[in-house]
């Protein structure tokens, strides 16, 4: 009986190597990889945000309104809890982009208003916080960009025959690729820069 199950598992396994059934998996795996490397970069901008806060908080005393959009932008990034298994989720992912694209603007916001101050442009802690969130933005840009490489390759694939009729019977679909809309944004450089600090006395 042994004999016999074996017999008829190996021409099995080879019938779905041969029709796809690895590299659809080997796909998946990249497109999961490539979302938990973007998630990363997410976090790490979204821990810089309180420390940047803190370091304007002193210097932009009339800059209430935008201190507390920003504060409120990074605490709903903050409660909104995701993972690869939510890609298949439209209403999550939205919620997530909605939440991130806020999160940009209210940055951008505040470092379009920080330039009115030049004791802060020449603040040592707020200028390595400005360097890092940069790192940070390019990496967020790149990431983005391998995540949507990486599903345009799984998707190219589960649609092509034989593989089609593989990732059917297997329940494997195509996934929605969340920025591909936006592309052009998500692989530019952003403009996080400052020009020169201020001569010392000048206001």
């Amino acid at each position: 009986m042994k004999r016999l199950l074996l017999l008829l598992l190996v021409p099995m396994l080879a019938a779905l190597s041969g029709c796809g059934y690895n590299e659809i998996q080997k796909l998946d795996e990249q497109v999961n990889a490539a979302w938990s490397q973007t998630l990363n970069q997410y976090e790490r901008r979204a821990e810089l945000v309180p420390k940047l806060v803190n370091s304007v908080n002193a210097y932009m005393v009339n800059e209430r309104t935008v201190l507390t959009q920003v504060t409120e932008a990074r605490s709903k990034v903050g409660s909104i809890q995701i993972s690869a298994k939510d890609l298949d989720n439209p209403e999550v992912m939205a919620k997530f982009d909605q939440a991130q694209s806020q999160l940009s603007s209210a940055l951008s916001r505040l470092i379009a208003v920080s330039e009115n101050y030049p004791q802060l442009k020449s603040d040592g802690l707020f200028r390595d916080l400005m360097t890092q969130l940069e790192g940070t933005e390019n990496r967020i840009a790149a990431e983005r960009g391998r995540y949507v490489q990486a599903v345009q390759a799984y998707n190219l694939h589960v649609r092509q025959f034989p593989t089609l009729i593989t990732a059917k019977i297997f329940g494997y679909k195509v996934k929605p690729n969340y920025g591909v809309d936006k592309q052009d944004v998500i692989t530019k450089d952003p403009e996080v820069k400052f020009d020169n600090p201020a001569p010392a006395g000048a206001r």
